[in-house]
């Protein structure tokens, strides 16, 4: 599945009385990579949920190739083409690697729950998951259970899980979260391998890997976008640097 748009207009999550989003709007094209960065507490877990379904908006609204999907479940908007991982790794721990790509194939190939069907005959998620395999580095691994993997091996099966579907928006949140910076290094190349030609969007806090893979960076603070544009227009805004930016660059001198 080629890029889709992803389109959010004014939206809004209150917890009560409590704003958490408040107004943000966010145009990321079709084929576009843009991280999401901003202080803890900013609302980018929030949003990533916002728009995944996984919490109803309170105002607002958010389109995937112009369709409006605030409002559907989670399913529906995956099967729309939007996947995202999360900040701790979602494995089936005790099935191989193998295992874990192709049970994430399986639906997106039309074979659904049949309990009658034997695995060994589903050629095309077999030779798909053989493929990605191949992509993600994971092939002499291919039989080792998910839970024995390494940290970094682990967000990489997950990455490809996420991308199994053939979904053309892809949602990372904290995907080199603990990581080394030689991990981190290798783990941005597979990012940028694997999501080529699909929309990207991903919060993240190291700013290496923001700078070194986002066409354009959205920051957000206290649940507004106050900036949004190439990395080194945002690297200069002074209102970025103020609010956020300023503090973690001047720490990395």
């Amino acid at each position: 599945m080629k890029g889709q748009s992803l389109e959010l207009r004014e939206v809004h999550k209150r917890f009560g009385k409590t704003a958490i989003i408040r107004g943000a709007s966010l145009e990321v094209q079709a084929g576009e990579r843009v991280a999401v960065i901003g202080p803890n507490g900013a609302g980018k877990s929030t949003l990533f949920n916002l728009i995944s379904g996984r919490l109803p908006c309170s105002a607002g609204e958010i389109r995937l190739g112009g369709r409006r999907i605030d409002g559907l479940p989670p399913f529906a908007i995956n099967r729309l083409g939007l996947a995202r991982s999360f900040q701790v790794s979602n494995l089936f721990h005790r099935l191989s690697v193998f295992e874990n790509l192709r049970c994430a194939l399986l639906w997106s190939l039309g074979y659904g729950y049949a309990f009658w069907r034997l695995l060994s005959g589903a050629r095309d998620a077999n030779e798909r998951a053989e493929q990605l395999l191949e992509q993600l580095g994971l092939q002499a691994r291919r039989h080792v259970p998910a839970g024995n993997l390494t940290y970094a091996e682990q967000r990489a099966l997950e990455v490809g899980i996420t991308i199994a579907g053939g979904a053309g928006v892809i949602l990372l949140d904290e995907p080199t979260a603990g990581m080394s910076r030689g991990e981190t290094a290798r783990f941005v190349e597979l990012i940028r391998e694997v999501t080529a030609g699909r929309t990207l969007l991903t919060v993240e806090h190291d700013m290496g890997v923001v700078f070194g893979l986002a066409d354009r960076i959205a920051v957000l603070v206290y649940g507004e976008v106050i900036a949004f544009d190439r990395p080194e227009i945002v690297r200069a805004d002074p209102r970025v640097r103020e609010a956020y930016l300023g503090a973690l660059l001047d720490e990395e001198r």
